[in-house]
């Protein structure tokens, strides 16, 4: 087929169901029907444990994937690796139901023409003896590295392929691909215009209804790929069929990066709360760091679930977070660890520590709880992150002051600043949230080169 691109897919996993398992390794390597032309692969967290069994054969145990990112974390680099591409697997149907059984529970409907380089290689090579991938790659002598890995097999499927096509002077793979081929359709209320103006850049969409309200807030890193995502897939659900019905419109925002992109569908959706977007909740903080004083007099300091009667220090999106936080104030200011509670009890109480002798003497204890407290607020960042622009005459610009998301822009790429309130004057101001925040933060910390006027107060 010419002119077409092809994913070539391998998975490690749980166990044998997709319904019932999870990915623990994934590799992706793009071929263009010449060459490879890109290629990327990650070890996975599954969020679950791996048996016994499956580390015997992949060499993956649950330590290797602790610190992994889990399948929602990637799932949008997934897609965009996979869309509008040929899914290419040694067995396909076994990769393919993975990815799309993961994929949806990401919120994304994907679905693709497959081939399966072990019927391929039936008809361009039949009569071996075995066609398993090991066996394979004996029989036609193509190098395996790293067996049952999913970079290993991938590597090793993706020159099957280049082979394969090399042989298929029939024309095998082209009609094989046709069978599988899906002609992809547009909402029936869409006009196309509105699908075809869509760039292949990063940004924000908004989907509308007739009456030109935004039901649907998402950011791509590929605007029109992303987009066509949501129109691909047979679901038949009444909430899947009402949500394309609905479609009457789309806009979009370009944004000069994906954090810019980020940033902007999360403030939108805080703004719009839009019909279809279900997952609203992963935008607010859960957890809070807490003070409060017993009736002994010494003051404690706790992390707790976020109450709308009770007002925090500090927020955080994981428990686990507010934990570390709470245990380097308390190391680095020398609070004795029993005034420092770490959860709740099943009615909303922090926990009390049991009382002990050799307590520190009130005023001192709590002189350090307040030098905690001054020190966590005071030391909440202010800094630019200047990244590239939407085009080369432009940069774009992030600001955040006081540890909050103070707004974000575009500058002219001859401007030069020397004070931080000049950056201020070319962005433009949005409400912050924890989401926000920690998303830059943690943008700042892998680019530190792109982070300027960085201060605390």
């Amino acid at each position: 087929m010419k002119n077409q691109e092809y994913a070539i897919v391998d998975i490690e996993t749980t166990g044998g169901n997709a319904s019932n398992s999870r990915i623990t390794e994934i590799a992706i390597v793009i071929h263009n029907g010449t060459s490879i032309i890109d290629r990327w692969e990650t070890l996975v967290n599954p969020e679950k444990e791996i048996p016994l069994a499956i580390f015997s054969l992949t060499g993956i145990n649950n330590e290797m994937v602790r610190d992994a990112p889990i399948f929602d974390a990637i799932s949008e680099k997934v897609l965009e690796m996979l869309t509008g591409r040929i899914f290419v697997a040694h067995n396909v149907n076994f990769d393919y139901s993975f990815v799309r059984h993961q994929l949806e529970a990401s919120g994304f409907k994907w679905t693709a023409p497959k081939l399966c380089t072990v019927r391929a290689a039936r008809k361009i090579k039949s009569g071996l003896a075995s066609y398993s991938l090991g066996r394979l790659c004996q029989s036609l002598d193509i190098p395996l590295t790293n067996q049952h890995r999913a970079g290993g097999d991938a590597d090793a499927t993706a020159i099957l392929f280049s082979r394969l096509l090399e042989w298929d002077v029939e024309g095998v793979i082209d009609k094989m691909i046709k069978k599988t081929s899906q002609d992809q359709r547009l909402p029936p209320n869409l006009p196309p215009n509105d699908f075809e103006q869509l760039p292949e850049k990063a940004g924000v969409y908004y989907f509308y209804d007739q009456t030109r309200k935004v039901i649907y807030v998402g950011k791509a890193i590929n605007l029109k790929k992303r987009v066509a995502s949501h129109f691909t897939g047979h679901n038949v659900t009444p909430q899947r069929q009402n949500f394309l019905r609905d479609i009457h419109g789309i806009s979009f925002e370009v944004c000069a990066t994906e954090l810019m992109a980020l940033l902007l569908e999360c403030t939108e959706i805080k703004k719009l709360w839009p019909t279809y977007n279900r997952a609203l909740k992963r935008f607010d903080p859960k957890y809070g760091l807490y003070e409060y004083e017993a009736r002994s007099g010494y003051r404690y300091l706790a992390i707790g679930k976020l109450s709308k009667f009770q007002a925090c220090i500090e927020s955080f999106n994981s428990l686990y977070k507010g934990i570390n936080v709470l245990r380097s104030l308390a190391e680095q200011f020398g609070i004795d660890n029993r005034f420092c509670n770490y959860g709740m009890d099943d009615h909303g109480e922090f926990i009390p520590k049991p009382d002990r002798d050799n307590l520190p003497e009130v005023e001192l204890h709590n002189e350090q709880v307040e030098n905690a407290i001054d020190f966590l607020i005071k030391n909440r960042p202010s800094f630019a992150i200047i990244d590239k622009g939407r085009t080369a005459e432009e940069r774009s610009c992030i600001w955040i002051e006081n540890g909050h998301f103070y707004g974000m822009g575009y500058i002219a790429s001859d401007i030069g600043f020397t004070d931080p309130s000049e950056i201020k004057d070319h962005v433009t101001s949005y409400k912050s949230n924890q989401y926000s925040v920690d998303l830059i933060l943690a943008y700042a910390e892998k680019y530190p080169a792109k982070v300027l006027f960085k201060q605390t107060l």
